[in-house]
């Protein structure tokens, strides 16, 4: 417990730091995020503030971590190094879109298929090494299942056959670890549209799975006062506890900054990776379609999108005039565009985000009870 709240303080103070010595660095090199030319009026006066917060955000956590673990003398898990990965991996591929867009003077950075190809390489990386057997621990667990999960492992094993089957079903479970990783780091990427939005919504899902986290190591199989029946089969969630509560602290230290009206914004170097290691601890606590549950308000904001996307198509194919659902998307911009102030829709989204986490929170531990 020691080493969380460490982990979650000390990632918090630098990250209240490191955002604010970024608004100054970013600003004296005009590093100013470009805004959308059909998005809502009331946004062309962000035009030019600093961009590519995020960058504070993902040292503050490997910050947060590394001296945790060292003030407590414990050595970082594989599973810790994974998740790092993610997180680090992600934000580089947003720091390059980001970049671009700052040097280009445009809203849109990397090409689609060159973003793609760089999501694709960390999330696949990720995946591989994550069920590779040399990382099993001594009970023969390793970081990721071959199962899919909702709270425990269920179904068959991906990696149950020989020969190619064995093969096939890596490919078919690196398939889903690609959509899971890639799938959230969009999502989050669309969620942060608002001052303070993704920032808040980020912080209470990790608080969330750094309390499941807690839980699981608590809980976990190899206890003694642990029956095999309620135990969870997870590899390092102790240490998946402690980098939530880093994450958590630097997205808290960030929203200092970034609440409105926003000094500085994260950009894709922060809304990419915040989702993409999102998705690598819904993979490696073995909760994949909780996820879906407790982060219900950045599924929502992508639903919006396929929708209004999906709908324009249809209808423009179909009548030769294209009509929308929403007014514009992501959802957070149609209650814009209906009147509601910014700090509205934010507030409103985070108290989704806490209701949404309150539910998942409680189907999470309503399955433990039924288990005992």
């Amino acid at each position: 417990m020691r080493a969380i709240l460490l982990s979650g303080a000390i990632a918090l103070l630098f990250s209240l730091l490191g955002t604010r010595f970024a608004i100054v660095q970013f600003t004296k090199l005009g590093y100013g995020q470009e805004i959308r030319e059909d998005g809502p009026t009331t946004h062309r006066t962000k035009r030019g503030t600093p961009t590519m917060g995020g960058v504070a955000i993902v040292i503050s956590v490997v910050v947060g971590y590394f001296a945790a673990k060292l003030l407590t003398g414990d050595a970082p898990s594989a599973t810790a190094y994974l998740l790092l990965f993610l997180l680090v991996g992600m934000a580089a591929v947003g720091f390059v879109d980001d970049f671009i867009k700052v040097f280009m003077q445009r809203n849109l950075g990397l090409r689609a298929w060159s973003k793609m190809v760089g999501q694709t390489l960390v999330a696949v990386g990720f995946g591989a090494v994550a069920i590779h057997p040399g990382l099993a621990n001594d009970d023969g667990i390793t970081p990721a299942a071959d199962q899919l999960s909702f709270i425990r492992d269920f179904g068959p094993h991906f990696l149950g056959g020989d020969g190619v089957l064995y093969w096939l079903g890596g490919a078919l479970l690196l398939v889903i670890f690609w959509i899971m990783v890639t799938g959230t780091s969009n999502a989050t990427n669309l969620t942060d549209g608002l001052d303070g939005l993704l920032a808040a919504s980020s912080a209470i899902v990790f608080a969330a799975y750094t309390i499941i986290s807690i839980w699981q190591n608590n809980q976990r199989c190899g206890r003694p006062s642990v029956e095999i029946g309620t135990c969870y089969e997870v590899r390092d969630p102790l240490d998946m506890a402690i980098l939530g509560a880093a994450i958590s602290g630097a997205c808290i230290g960030f929203l200092w900054w970034n609440a409105s009206p926003a000094k500085i914004f994260m950009g894709d170097t922060g809304s990419l990776a915040l989702g993409s290691v999102l998705a690598g601890f819904a993979i490696l606590s073995h909760t994949e379609f909780l996820l879906i549950i407790l982060g219900g308000l950045f599924v929502t904001e992508t639903v919006s999108v396929i929708l209004q996307t999906g709908w324009f198509k249809i209808t423009r194919k179909v009548t030769g005039t294209p009509k929308r659902i929403f007014r514009m998307t992501p959802i957070h911009h149609h209650f814009e565009m209906l009147g509601w102030e910014q700090v509205t829709v934010v507030i409103r989204f985070w108290i989704i985000t806490g209701l949404c986490v309150a539910a998942g929170l409680g189907i999470f531990y309503a399955e433990w009870v039924a288990t005992i």
